[in-house]
């Protein structure tokens, strides 16, 4: 019988501070017996309060994660299966490219760091790009 390795996945966007950092959180639940996955930022920052609050309703504790830097990864000579771009082209954010032999996935979700309005209101935006990177995730682990 032929043993077949985890598929290695990576997540990225600008700062890993929210959208990957969600994706990341999902995949692993779902499909750690599939999939060893990580996410990563071009300019790494802090993770987005909003999204450490709203990932907490979900069961999954951001609290203290530390964000990534796609050069770090690549600086260490990591490789990836698949490589998805999480960042949301359409308001003019330009997505990284991480290099190497790797299928490429783009899903775009808006940015968490742009939303305004009152705290309920942000955090009502947060909950909706959360439920659709789950569903997006959901989708992925079915085809992948």
């Amino acid at each position: 019988m032929l043993l077949v390795g985890k598929k290695r996945v990576l997540f990225v966007c600008v700062h890993n501070s929210a959208r990957s950092q969600m994706a990341e959180a999902y995949l692993t639940r779902h499909a750690s017996d599939r999939f060893e996955v990580d996410s990563a930022g071009l300019e790494p920052g802090t993770i987005n309060p909003y999204v450490v609050e709203v990932m907490k309703e979900e069961g999954v504790d951001l609290t203290g994660k530390k964000t990534n830097s796609a050069f770090d990864f690549l600086k260490e000579g990591r490789t990836y299966d698949i490589v998805v771009t999480v960042c949301d082209e359409t308001s003019g954010q330009h997505c990284p490219i991480f290099p190497g032999q790797s299928r490429r996935l783009h899903w775009g979700f808006d940015d968490p760091s742009s939303f305004t309005g009152t705290e309920e209101e942000i955090k009502t935006r947060v909950r909706e790009v959360r439920d659709s990177i789950k569903e997006k995730i959901l989708q992925f682990i079915q085809t992948a």
